[in-house]
């Protein structure tokens, strides 16, 4: 189902290249593939462009947390925050900021 989904993800951006939700998408179809390379450099992709993509940061974070890289993980949520505050998002602000304390000390040193 998942290479399915992922199929017609990748041939809707072929009509489309531009779609920031379609990419989104297909990077989340890829973390559940487990490539994680892949999916982190979509949703770095994501978080660069103007407006940032604001969802990108917080599952960025999500994934980095789970690969046990937690000082990539506070860096995209830290980046994330800003974003979501500058794109009145509070929400989004709030939930990577409950990401973000729950690391606590991990992976300091």
């Amino acid at each position: 189902m998942t290479s399915t989904r992922r199929a017609k993800i990748e041939a809707m951006l072929r009509d489309d290249p531009g779609d920031v939700f379609l990419r989104y998408s297909l990077a989340l179809e890829m973390e559940s593939a487990g490539d994680a390379d892949a999916s982190l450099e979509i949703l770095e992709a994501l978080a660069r462009e103007t407006p940032a993509y604001v969802p990108a940061f917080h599952m960025a974070g999500r994934q980095l947390v789970a690969l046990g890289r937690i000082d990539d993980a506070r860096r995209a949520l830290r980046e994330g925050i800003d974003a979501a505050r500058s794109q009145g998002m509070a929400h989004a602000a709030g939930e990577m900021s409950e990401l973000l304390m729950t690391l606590g000390d991990a992976g300091e040193g």
